[in-house]
């Protein structure tokens, strides 16, 4: 059978499969239909436009994608540690560095704090020597949400190291590249899909980054808080707000997951297509 009718056959499910399928689809819709039900849509952009909203989604919009270029800069050194270097405890050091992504995240923020804050293990030290201090401020912010995010990308990225094959890279070795050059031209652009799907996984979830913020970080308008926080705010004071800031985020974490699995998951069953055929 060609590919091509091959994705395009009908696949029938038992019926008890098809039932259960149903009703976990709609175990997830039904929250979102709930508020869009109850959206105040009269009043839609009088929300939307007002001045604390735009800025606490300013404000996670700078501090995610810094969160994202963190997670770059040293997930990818880290993956590929991970990967390629045998060393005895590399499991535990793969369990340590991907802790965050099962850690309750106000447990990840009160870690934080006393690791980083004015009088914590590594804080006293960059306060008394760097005047530097993290905890309540907008640098504390992006410190949280990099905590919790980068994990994302490490695993995305490390699994993808691990399927390339190495015969590429050797080949590129063998003639002469270095092996900067190697990573450059061979090893980047085969793992390029795993790191942009990691890239926005971990930006995606720095996004929506809550419990590791606020305790770490604080809850300060136009500083610190974020639009989780706000729309974590206007639940207690104007719930109306607060359904709309909550369906802003919603449509973003909606949009970024279709174009990932797009961009993502579609290249995979193409690739496990070519390999069936």
């Amino acid at each position: 059978m060609s590919p091509s009718r091959r994705r395009g056959r009908r696949v029938s499910l038992p019926a008890p499969v098809l039932v259960l399928a149903v009703v976990a689809v709609v175990f997830f819709a039904l929250p979102l239909i709930g508020l869009l039900w109850r959206a105040p849509w009269s009043n839609a952009w009088s929300y939307l436009t007002d001045d604390n909203a735009l800025t606490a989604l300013r404000l996670s919009l700078i501090c995610s994608l810094w969160a994202t270029l963190l997670s770059v800069v040293f997930g990818v050194p880290l993956a590929w540690l991970l990967a390629r270097v045998e060393f005895r405890g590399r499991a535990a050091v793969r369990a340590l560095c991907t802790l965050s992504m099962v850690l309750p995240p106000v447990v990840g923020g009160v870690a934080l704090f006393f690791a980083l804050g004015r009088r914590g293990l590594v804080g006293q030290y960059l306060d008394r020597w760097f005047d530097l201090r993290l905890p309540f401020t907008t640098a504390g912010v992006v410190v949280a949400q990099t905590f919790v995010a980068m994990p994302f990308l490490v695993i995305t990225v490390e699994a993808a190291l691990r399927q390339l094959d190495l015969r590429t890279e050797d080949a590129s070795r063998t003639l002469g590249a270095s092996r900067w050059y190697t990573f450059r031209r061979v090893t980047l652009p085969a793992i390029r899909p795993a790191l942009v799907a990691g890239a926005v996984l971990a930006w995606a979830r720095a996004l929506g980054e809550f419990g590791a913020t606020i305790t770490f970080a604080g809850n300060f308008p136009g500083t610190t808080q974020t639009m989780p926080l706000a729309v974590y705010l206007a639940l207690e004071t104007n719930p109306e707000e607060a359904i709309m800031l909550a369906l802003v985020l919603i449509a973003i974490s909606f949009a970024v997951l279709v174009g990932l699995r797009d961009r993502w998951f579609g290249r995979r069953d193409q690739s496990a297509t070519r390999e069936l055929a």
